[in-house]
């Protein structure tokens, strides 16, 4: 096959070789950070560094390609392996307490991604995108926390985001100093 035909190929292809390694290195980079947690003695949901891998996938991979790293992550999860937070997997991790926030961080990709691939350099339009992203990954988790736990949302919330939200914060600022530059970075590999 000659080089124009193998270029015509990849165009053909939903991501190119490119984007798939990253992809690859982005949901080992989750896979990584994902199980790392903190647990706290008031809540079942432990301090994660998940979403701190999500938030640079963003920056690396852009929204499409950003969730479909965080999707492989969690398909990787339900089918057994240990990248959960604590060393966890399996469907029972995704149907406990904290699955809300597993499924919610898909929505938070879309709208963080989203928002950094359509303002590059407005870093406070993606400060933007991703507080609204964990809000909407915050309400998925609550609900979800509450429903499991018999209590209210707003005990949830108590127990499922208030405790997080400075943490949370300094992820978001982390990202934004540091995933634009491996963006350019990324972006500069031919």
């Amino acid at each position: 096959m000659d080089k124009s035909m193998s270029v015509q190929t990849e165009k053909k292809s939903l991501f190119t070789t490119k984007q798939m390694a990253l992809i690859g290195v982005m949901t080992a980079v989750t896979c990584v950070l994902g199980p790392l947690s903190i647990p706290l003695p008031i809540s079942p949901v432990p301090i994660s560094f998940t979403n701190l891998a999500v938030y640079l996938a963003l920056y690396v991979l852009g929204m499409k390609a950003g969730t479909v790293s965080y999707l492989i992550y969690m398909l990787l999860g339900m089918v057994g392996l240990p990248v959960f937070s604590g060393f966890s997997g399996g469907l029972g991790k995704l149907a406990g307490p904290t699955g809300g926030y597993l499924v919610g961080f898909i929505f938070m990709a879309l709208i963080g991604g989203w928002a950094i691939d359509h303002f590059p350099g407005k870093y406070a339009i993606h400060v933007i995108g991703l507080v609204l992203g964990t809000a909407v990954c915050y309400i998925f988790g609550t609900v979800w926390l509450s429903g499991q736990l018999g209590m209210t949302f707003a005990a949830g919330l108590g127990i499922g985001v208030i405790p997080y939200l400075p943490g949370d914060a300094a992820k978001i600022l982390f990202a934004l100093i540091i995933g634009p530059r491996l963006r350019k970075e990324v972006q500069r590999i031919r």
